[in-house]
């Protein structure tokens, strides 16, 4: 939730100045001003009225000839300079997904293949080099900011990299683009690495979450746990994934699930089924992607050595 908005500063354009008087406009004339009287040189003699200009309103300041205005001061910060990573040549724009492609063609050709570009050397990047990835984004996100996938791809490459405030904001511009509610689990989680826990729940118990399909719901229910966690409540994070999904061992969801609820359960001090999760959770990760094996290691006391590291320790 953002704080609140200061409220407006009184005045204005048009506020009084400190005589009185407003600013701006022509100056209502004395009266008894009358012709200026001139001395001998024909100018105007000291004490009369301040020559007019062709309005009739008081010349303050005469302007001389071949005088150059004193040039403004800056007002705020300069934006800094755009960084832009080097796109490799093979980085085509027919590489991006059909959908993201449409919504590019608001924009100009030229520009549109550039955003483009990023967008795809920033996928290519995502998992070998999230921040570099986050850097094509940071590119495309100041070309079109208008897009909602472009805010989509910046809020997602934050998250990876772990800006919590800059990824919430992104994904929160996405969401109100597009309409989408897909980015609510990764929204609930940044509040959690923003260190606000009960933001995350708040946002899990939200109208908007009860309308996710499948998937959205059990990526949900682990921020939810994680949450709850955070706030020293062990076991309703164990609580908070138990769920019919647990049963199912064949969709993309499962490894992740199962590794979060053996994790919750170890932190209740309920080692023996944690094994367990992290077994099943270990069988399901096929790509090894959530590291389950090596924590079932290191429940049954294996530990591995990295033979170069011996090596050079012995040498």
């Amino acid at each position: 939730m953002a704080d609140n908005p200061r409220p407006p500063r009184s005045g204005g354009s048009g506020r009084p100045s400190s005589s009185g008087r407003p600013t701006g406009g022509p100056r209502s004339p004395k009266r008894g001003d009358g012709p200026a009287k001139r001395g001998a040189s024909g100018r105007p003699a000291a004490g009369g009225p301040r020559p007019q200009r062709r309005d009739g309103t008081p010349d303050r300041e005469p302007r001389r000839e071949g005088r150059h205005p004193e040039p403004r001061e800056e007002r705020g910060p300069r934006r800094p300079p755009l960084e832009t990573p080097e796109l490799a040549e093979d980085v085509t724009p027919g590489e991006l997904d059909p959908v993201v492609r449409r919504q590019l063609k608001t924009l100009p050709m030229g520009l549109a293949d550039l955003v483009a570009r990023h967008l795809v050397a920033a996928d290519r990047a995502l998992e070998d080099d999230p921040d570099l990835a986050y850097r094509h984004t940071s590119v495309a996100v100041r070309l079109a900011s208008r897009v909602p996938a472009v805010r989509e791809a910046a809020g997602i490459t934050a998250y990876r990299t772990a800006r919590w405030a800059q990824a919430l904001s992104e994904l929160r511009a996405a969401r109100r683009m597009s309409g989408s509610l897909d980015f609510l689990p990764m929204m609930a989680d940044c509040e959690r690495g923003l260190g606000r826990p009960e933001r995350a729940l708040t946002l899990a118990g939200s109208p908007e979450a009860s309308r996710l399909d499948r998937a959205g719901r059990v990526e949900m229910r682990i921020v939810t746990s994680g949450a709850r966690r955070d706030m020293g409540q062990l076991d309703a994070a164990v609580l908070a994934l138990q769920c019919p999904e647990l049963r199912d061992t064949r969709q993309p969801w499962s490894a992740r699930l199962f590794y979060a609820y053996a994790d919750a359960l170890l932190a209740a001090d309920r080692a023996d089924e944690a094994r367990d999760w992290f077994t099943k959770a270990a069988e399901a990760d096929l790509d090894d992607l959530t590291g389950a094996a090596e924590r079932l290691a290191e429940l049954d006391g294996v530990v591995y050595v990295d033979l170069e590291d011996a090596e050079d320790a012995e040498d």
